[in-house]
């Protein structure tokens, strides 16, 4: 992309004229700009209720370049990133999100004044004020180690002597590149992960090339489509790789060959589902967003699964454990493709992902996903803390307890049974094409299922998604 030139010499006119001619009139310079335009500082967050310092105001970074170096002996990571970045407001000043120590940072080519007004916060001051609009390059130097870094009562980074992987969520870029880093704002990625030369390096997108430079190595991957900074990630360590084309889509998979013989090879042949599970949710949602596929299965103890954008990663599963597989891929729609307008909408990534579980049992010889409600509803009748948390609004300290993930999908079932099997499917298939590579809330969701099936649902929403207590088993909330 060609950058923009700064527009603020421009307030005096090029037109003005040095020698009038007899007669001519002088030339007017144009007015002084107004207090919208008069450059100031970005905010230092998006504004999002549960982390108020995730992103920043002002910017909208259109592309990450990340070169990372990651020595496994002395735990150290060091690097710089360019990032392109586009104003939204005037700027004097803008922040981005990075836990790492900075050596020094540069916009356009020119250092810049920054600071650290906190371990979350690197706050930039550009030697000349940056206009609404205008691309600028932003490069950002830092070094340190991720592992000895928390922020909020996170310590994310994940490794040993001999394996890395850098997957969380909500938050893992601060701990290796500085971020933009709210959902609300994805871009481009192109990684370069430089570690010893006899790892193996695996991260996003599709390989891009692997370059040997004596004892190291430097690995580059890039993804094709944006994505938001919590989905990008990296693994650098020893694995079996297997990778093909699927019906046209190319995948990649990974494990991790620490782990034991017989279950390494109950892991890959999980993760070689991957490409035909896929082909399965396409019939279900339409076509799969991106350009690549795959998983990677980590010998590390994370103790999540993480559905990194066009590659999630797993902990060590059984061959049997493809609902995970299945919850994984299926937030390639829900939560990668269609990002949560605010982390209180969380219910939307993982209720969908749920459903899409039971979705796949009822196509696969298992009980209907209506059963699957019904189990559950019976159950859980009794589990009053099941009950009482309020899954559109859960709380920054409980967006992944199980309540966000079962009751979440449980509410979709039932609004399929409320709807009808052809208006529902119809909904969902809308809601992630519609809002392909943007954001979602609660709200628009509701907004679009009222239009789509033609019913009010008020009452239906507030009963399975805001009410402490068990819904009423009535046809009005999708049961009986």
């Amino acid at each position: 992309m060609t950058l923009s030139p700064r527009r603020w010499a421009a307030l005096a006119t090029s037109a003005l004229v040095l020698g009038l001619l007899p007669g001519a009139v002088p030339a007017v310079a144009d007015p002084a700009p107004t207090a919208a335009e008069m450059p100031s500082p970005g905010a230092a967050g998006m504004g999002d209720p549960y982390f108020p310092l995730d992103g920043n105001g002002g910017i909208d970074v259109v592309r990450y370049e990340v070169h990372d170096t990651y020595d496994f002996t002395t735990r150290h990571l060091s690097g710089w990133t360019r990032l392109t970045v586009r104003a939204t407001q005037a700027l004097s000043r803008f922040d981005l999100d990075l836990l790492l120590p900075v050596q020094g940072v540069t916009v356009d080519g020119v250092p810049a004044a920054y600071a650290k007004p906190d371990l979350h916060e690197l706050r930039v001051t550009p030697a000349s004020p940056i206009a609404r609009g205008d691309r600028v390059q932003v490069l950002v130097r830092y070094a340190g180690q991720p592992e000895k870094l928390g922020w909020n009562g996170e310590h994310n980074w994940l490794a040993d002597d001999s394996e890395v992987v850098a997957m969380n969520e909500p938050h893992m870029a601060p701990w290796w590149f500085p971020a933009n880093d709210h959902p609300r704002d994805r871009a481009l990625m192109d990684l370069h992960i430089t570690t010893a030369a006899d790892k193996q390096v695996v991260a996003n997108g599709h390989l891009v090339g692997r370059e040997v430079h004596g004892r190291r190595a430097t690995t580059h991957w890039r993804a094709a489509e944006p994505m938001v900074p919590y989905l990008a990630f990296f693994a650098a360590g020893h694995f079996v790789i297997r990778h093909g084309v699927h019906d046209g889509l190319p995948w990649y998979v990974a494990v991790s060959d620490r782990i034991p013989t017989s279950t390494r090879n109950a892991s890959l042949r999980l993760m070689e589902r991957t490409p035909g599970i896929v082909t399965w949710l396409e019939r279900q949602l339409g076509h799969y967003p991106f350009a690549d596929t795959g998983g990677l299965t980590t010998s590390l103890n994370p103790g999540f699964a993480l559905e990194n954008q066009t590659r999630p990663t797993y902990p060590v599963l059984t061959s049997e454990a493809v609902t995970t597989v299945v919850h994984e891929l299926a937030h390639q729609w829900f939560g990668d493709s269609v990002a949560v307008a605010n982390w209180r909408d969380i219910w939307l990534n993982e209720g969908a992902a749920t459903f899409m579980e039971a979705r796949y049992a009822e196509t696969h010889g298992g009980q209907s996903a209506q059963q699957w409600l019904e189990y559950w509803y019976d159950t859980l009748a009794d589990d009053a803390d099941f009950w009482t948390l309020q899954v559109d609004d859960p709380g920054r300290d409980h967006i992944f307890d199980w309540q966000v993930y079962q009751r979440g999908g449980m509410a979709l079932q039932a609004l399929r049974h409320r709807i009808g099997n052809d208006d529902y499917w119809r909904l969902l298939r809308q809601w992630v094409h519609s809002r392909a590579g943007g954001n979602g809330s609660t709200r628009q969701f509701e907004a679009l299922a009222e239009q789509v099936s033609g019913q009010q649902l008020d009452g239906f929403f507030k009963a399975w998604l805001v009410d402490p207590t068990r819904p009423a088993r009535t046809a009005a909330n999708g049961l009986g």
